[in-house]
């Protein structure tokens, strides 16, 4: 039996890693709502150089000028400005960018290795002790701990918060990769799979890495939230990016001063966070409705 005929065989007894799903998302509408508001603040970002109306970075007399919706405000600045009389609404758009990259490459970065040496612990099971007591080491630390941790050794910034959010985030996704690898590895196609003679690499690409992706996708958008909080956080405590650059979590702390008379320059940004964190779990719940095996029906 050739190596293809030998796939074809398991491909037989393996059931697909992920079913049509799209369409059962479209029932839900508070699922649509928050796909919809998250495409918005994503396109709007995507789009801050193109229509942010004014510089970000361009200070002006008119400091602390309230929202329109306030009295003395006006459409020139929608949203007011800042203790700089910087644009707000400009500000926004740019933090939001700044915020999401911060979220996606972190999340990203440390999802990827921490499904990866998760998916490994479950495929080579000599190997689990030694990676998963690592990644108890890192469990037993709090993640906003590790990221204050990491961001004191390597420095205030973009990039060192993104490096302490990346590595804060392979514990959690190594550990849910391998619950959920355990489970796949001790499916018939596996074993059918190694009977026939199937590579570890075909074994590992083809059935167990396709069989885990959905769940591993569904844990990554919940956990995208909770690393856009912590890196707000981290920013908020002056350890992210640094003035003039527009960061929502840094545009809350630099806020906190004015927050009697001018309320609006931490609270806009802090709602444009608790929108996307928000948007982001109402997202992954709907996703782990349609996609996770055991709540289909």
């Amino acid at each position: 039996m050739t190596s293809i005929d030998a796939a074809a065989a398991v491909d037989e007894q393996a059931p697909p890693a992920i079913q049509p799903w799209w369409s059962r998302l479209m029932r839900d509408p508070i699922a649509l709502f928050a796909t919809a508001v998250l495409l918005a603040i994503i396109i709007c970002a995507i789009a801050a150089p193109l229509i942010s109306p004014h510089d970000p970075f361009a200070t002006s007399r008119a400091v602390m000028k309230p929202p329109i919706w306030n009295a003395g405000g006006s459409w020139d600045h929608i949203l007011g400005t800042d203790g700089q009389g910087r644009d707000m609404l400009s500000r926004l758009f740019y933090g939001t960018r700044l915020t999401l990259i911060i979220g996606v490459v972190s999340v990203g970065l440390g999802g990827t290795f921490g499904s990866f040496i998760g998916l490994l612990a479950a495929f080579y099971p000599k190997l689990e002790p030694w990676v998963m007591r690592l990644v108890d080491v890192m469990l037993s630390f709090p993640a906003i701990l590790l990221g204050l941790a990491l961001v004191a050794v390597l420095g205030s910034g973009v990039t060192p918060v993104v490096i302490a959010l990346a590595i804060a985030s392979i514990p959690d996704t190594a550990r849910i990769a391998r619950s959920i690898a355990v489970s796949v590895m001790k499916q018939e196609f596996i074993e059918a799979g190694r009977a026939v003679g199937l590579s570890d690499i075909a074994l590992f690409t083809r059935y167990l890495l396709r069989n885990c992706i959905s769940s591993i996708m569904i844990f990554m958008s919940l956990r995208f939230g909770q690393i856009i909080l912590i890196g707000a956080a981290l920013s908020f405590l002056g350890l992210g990016a640094r003035p003039p650059t527009a960061e929502l979590g840094m545009m809350a702390s630099q806020g906190r001063d004015f927050l009697l008379f001018a309320p609006h320059i931490a609270v806009i940004p802090s709602v444009m966070i608790f929108i996307i964190v928000l948007a982001t779990n109402v997202l992954g719940d709907a996703l782990r409705d349609v996609l996770d095996p055991r709540l289909r029906s």
